[in-house]
């Protein structure tokens, strides 16, 4: 209850602050509108924000998913196999160094400008966040704990998956929390390369035809969706692993 009381009071700030810049600077509606009138075009066009939103939301949803899922079965190689961290880590860190503004356009291109190669984008996006901190906190298993496994004759496989990866499920419970956030970055980015639908796409659209009410409505919409998702996944985090 106090959190909804802090989110509203923040975003009741906001509003004001956003009113006060529009009214004082004078500024004209095809700058930065206010937001009066920005809520009334969400809602007399809440049906076609709607059915973007839907899109980019499918796609976070997939890239969330089988990013989660990827970057846990790269953690758990990592930290089970030296030749697997020799190998595999330089590649990760290698592909941070590459812009993901500079990936969009060559997945739009392999996979087209329908829904996987969004999906690629917010899986690329998350990958390394949830490997990085899952793999860390698989390493920084207590010794104590690995000792008493050793001394009761435990076998890697069991000292895995009995006590490392249990251990770290709390630095998994800090990715994910980590992609939440990030996931929907990957998907807008890869609308704005190249797309017919989705939010991405909307706001681009709409910023071509100096429709700025439209474009800060769906802006608006998307910052709920992201704040939506990672709340979403931090109870799922609390309520699994306690953390």
């Amino acid at each position: 209850m106090r959190r909804a009381v802090r989110i509203s009071g923040v975003a009741l700030l906001a509003l004001v602050a956003w009113q006060a810049v529009v009214t004082l600077a004078e500024l004209p509606r095809f700058i930065l509108p206010g937001p009066q009138l920005v809520f009334a075009t969400l809602w007399t066009s809440r049906a076609l924000i709607a059915e973007h939103a839907l899109v980019t939301a499918v796609e976070v949803l997939l890239g969330l998913g089988l990013g989660a899922a990827l970057g846990f079965g790269s953690a758990i190689l990592l930290a089970a196999s030296p030749l697997a961290r020799s190998l595999l880590r330089p590649m990760l860190v290698f592909s941070q160094a590459v812009p993901v503004f500079a990936l969009a356009p060559i997945l739009t291109l392999w996979l087209g400008y329908g829904l996987w190669s969004k999906v690629a984008m917010a899986l690329l996006i998350i990958y390394f966040p949830v490997t990085s901190a899952f793999f860390d906190a698989l390493m920084r298993t207590p010794p104590g704990w690995l000792e008493l496994a050793r001394v009761m004759n435990a076998t890697p496989g069991r000292i895995l998956w009995r006590i490392r990866v249990p251990a770290a499920l709390p630095g998994f419970a800090s990715g994910l929390r980590l992609a939440a956030v990030y996931a929907p970055i990957g998907a807008i980015i890869g609308e704005w390369v190249g797309a017919s639908r989705g939010l991405g796409y909307l706001m681009l659209l709409a910023n071509g035809r100096a429709k700025i009410d439209l474009m800060f409505a769906a802006l608006i919409v998307l910052a709920v969706l992201t704040l939506v998702l990672h709340a979403a996944v931090d109870a799922a985090c609390r309520r699994l692993w306690g953390s």
